[in-house]
């Protein structure tokens, strides 16, 4: 892990002006943030198992030119019902900032990481104008009061989530994010989950990372992860149900289930609609929402939502 400033950020934008992510290239131009707050139609129910924000978020420094990143709506919900102001929200594969945006608006503080140096200075060129417009317009960021923001911090890094040697144990509030998919788009540089060509291979890397989670989480708090599935020979892969088993038998107790309605979706149905198929399209991602047990103990208590192993089956 290597701590990346917003000195490092400026020399980068002067040097370069733009970057590479996902294989595509995004300029870091000024970002005027217009407002600081979602509207009212940007939000919708959170209450239940089922979420769908057809909305994309487009308040603050919020964009959707970052391929794969998840709406500012779930990061808000999930740093909302699971942390409280001034604790602190860890991001391990952050993106494009999503997560590190929402948690200083929420006057939460943040440890952002990614493994790809174009995401780490995304990161930062959106959080950069973020602070700019909060010192512009900060009578305007509601209920949290500028006050909480500006106490609160947001540190980011360039390193492999699976090796965050930095932090120590149990000194995270809420683990949230959004890795990237296996075998949809390969982009990205060795040790990057997206360029594993072998599922088992991806999954031997989410045990690490999971096990990484376990340890910086501090006990009875919440991670959040969102998931999405695929397909190969034209049938379904599982591969959110692996990664739950994987979580799982590190020690996670599954809190909750979200399915998450993918929007937004045209050039996918433009590509199908071209070719013959026998199959359904996948319009939706899991998002599980797992706990780390304030002690052992809490294993047999929760063993119906605990690693499978735990039950007994007898035919």
């Amino acid at each position: 892990m290597k701590q990346i400033s917003f000195e490092d950020y400026l020399e980068y934008v002067s040097r370069f002006g733009e970057v590479e992510v996902e294989g595509q290239k995004i300029r870091l131009e000024p970002i005027e943030a217009k407002r600081l707050r979602p509207s009212p139609e940007e939000l919708t129910d959170v209450s239940t198992t089922v979420w769908s924000f057809p909305k994309r978020g487009a308040w603050a420094t919020h964009k959707g030119d970052y391929r794969g990143n998840w709406p500012p709506q779930m990061a808000r919900a999930l740093i909302l019902r699971y942390t409280a102001l001034g604790e602190t929200v860890l991001d391990p594969m952050v993106g494009s900032g999503t997560t590190a945006i929402e948690a200083k608006l929420l006057g939460r503080n943040c440890i952002a990481v990614d493994i790809e140096l174009g995401a780490v200075m995304l990161t930062l060129h959106r959080l950069y104008h973020l602070e700019k417009a909060l010192k512009r317009v900060s009578g305007e960021v509601g209920e949290i009061g500028i006050e909480n923001i500006e106490r609160c911090w947001v540190k980011v890094f360039q390193g492999d989530a699976r090796r965050l040697e930095l932090l120590e144990d149990d000194s995270i509030d809420l683990i949230a994010t959004h890795p990237p998919y296996f075998s949809i788009i390969r982009y990205g540089s060795e040790g990057n989950l997206s360029v594993m060509k072998r599922l088992e291979d991806y999954l031997s890397a989410m045990k690490e990372f999971a096990r990484e989670c376990y340890r910086v989480l501090k006990r009875g708090r919440h991670m959040a992860v969102l998931i999405g599935d695929t397909r190969m020979h034209k049938h379904y892969v599982p591969i959110s149900h692996h990664v739950l088993d994987i979580f799982l038998r590190e020690g996670f107790i599954l809190a909750e289930e979200v399915v998450k309605i993918q929007h937004n979706m045209k050039t996918t149905r433009e590509v199908w609609k071209k070719r013959e198929r026998d199959f359904l399209l996948i319009f939706h991602e899991k998002l599980f929402i797992l706990r780390k047990p304030e002690k052992e103990s809490e294993l047999k208590k929760f063993r119906y939502s605990s690693r499978f192993a735990n039950l007994a089956f007898h035919f």
